[in-house]
């Protein structure tokens, strides 16, 4: 009964905010047509949720740790509801970015308000498995944006699909009002804010936190800015596949990515019962294969989409046992704070390359039916660049840190 009433709704907020993420991977050519954007305009209006998820990081992680996740994700998603009416309402570019920063801002404690319950209300051992059944809620969400949210589109339009989902983003905060336990320590008296922020900074200065942060953040990055956007184009204009098709497809993508998380946190969950592994190294193995996809991809491999798609979905979950790896090392007061910090990173970095990418791809001219090719593939060999960058820093400091005697 507690682990209902603690997991459903903050996996209902969950998958609403990957939803959000990924909506407009399926509504982009409707976007385009009514509103003329351009592919670098896409890659800045769906990136700017990222940053303005980035940008509240780290008072998230205090606030979190101050006020729990019941006061402060309830809260934050009222803002996701109002950003969705002025998303649906909007009628050009700077009105569409303004409702998605307040949607990226509303949905930024989603995924680390319930890490930080999870701290709270269960043992170390079993954070990996049980952040996988999140993790699982949020690809729902995104499964969800996949054909379900094609098909609602023959009955009504986008701006339509973001009133319904203004109405149902109220609906899940007073879920988490009303169901989720209060912070078990909201009956102590709070630390001292100067001192919250003085053990940030020593997180911050850690060796064992930057050694495999840039991994992490540059590979989850990554993974949303293919599987939030720019997936779709990618099977339009590089493997001809369009439509409906696409889109199941990118259904089959978001079935891998739930697989992904539920194997892969509970293989964690078992070499940590067993073998003592953390889960960082397992998350490492992970990345660097979800890396050789993407190699592929550059490449210009495409004769089995589907393998490929179901590859990219399965392998592009790892970097989400670096959250359970960290929980391990760092302590549960500083775990709200650790978290978020990480988080900062990730949401930076998929604004970066999520933009970027549109970037680079504005760089070729467009084709009839969309954009070169080529550019694709150059956009893709600069975030295996990137990835493969942060693997060889991560190796660098493992060595550093063995020789040190602290083991990441």
């Amino acid at each position: 009964m507690l682990f209902a009433r603690i997991y459903f709704p903050l996996a209902l907020a969950y998958a609403i905010s990957y939803f959000y993420r990924n909506a407009n991977a399926i509504i982009e050519g409707d976007l385009v047509q009514e509103l003329g954007l351009g592919p670098a305009d896409l890659g800045l209006l769906t990136s700017v949720y990222f940053i303005s998820f980035a940008a509240f990081q780290l008072p998230l992680g205090i606030l979190l740790d101050r006020y729990g996740p019941r006061r402060t994700e309830s809260i934050l998603l009222l803002f996701a509801a109002l950003g969705a009416l002025l998303f649906a309402q909007a009628e050009s570019l700077s009105g569409l970015i303004v409702g998605r920063l307040l949607i990226g801002l509303g949905v930024s404690a989603c995924l680390m308000a319930a890490f930080k319950a999870y701290v709270l209300w269960f043992s170390s051992e079993r954070l990996a498995m049980i952040n996988g059944l999140q993790m699982v809620a949020g690809g729902l969400g995104a499964l969800g944006a996949t054909i379900p949210l094609q098909n609602a589109l023959s009955y009504t339009d986008w701006r339509g699909v973001f009133t319904g989902l203004a109405v149902i983003t109220v609906f899940a905060s007073i879920c988490l009002w009303v169901f989720l336990p209060e912070n078990k320590r909201t009956d102590e008296k709070l630390p001292p804010l100067k001192l919250q922020l003085k053990e940030m900074g020593q997180v911050f200065r850690s060796s064992i936190f930057w050694g495999i942060a840039p991994l992490a953040a540059i590979s989850q990055g990554a993974n949303m800015a293919i599987q939030g956007l720019w997936m779709k184009p990618w099977l339009r204009d590089v493997a001809g596949i369009s439509g409906y098709a696409a889109a199941q497809l990118l259904f089959a993508m978001m079935l891998a990515f739930i697989a992904g998380f539920l194997t892969l946190g509970i293989i964690a969950e078992r070499l940590s019962q067993l073998f003592a592994v953390r889960p960082i190294p397992i998350g490492v193995f992970g990345m660097s294969l979800f890396l050789l996809i993407q190699g592929a991809m550059a490449y210009g491999w495409i004769s089995s989409p589907l393998l490929l798609i179901v590859l990219l979905g399965f392998f592009g979950s790892a970097s989400i046992l670096v959250y359970a790896g960290y929980a391990q090392i760092f302590s549960k007061d500083l775990s709200g704070r650790v978290s978020t910090m990480l988080n900062l990173l990730v949401f930076l970095g998929a604004f970066i390359l999520q933009w970027g990418v549109g970037a680079i791809i504005a760089m070729w001219p467009t084709t009839v039916s969309g954009y070169d090719p080529e550019s694709y593939q150059a956009a893709i060999a600069v975030l295996v660049l990137l990835q493969a960058a942060g693997l060889i820093w991560y190796l660098i400091s493992l060595k550093i840190s063995r020789k040190q005697s602290v083991l990441l």
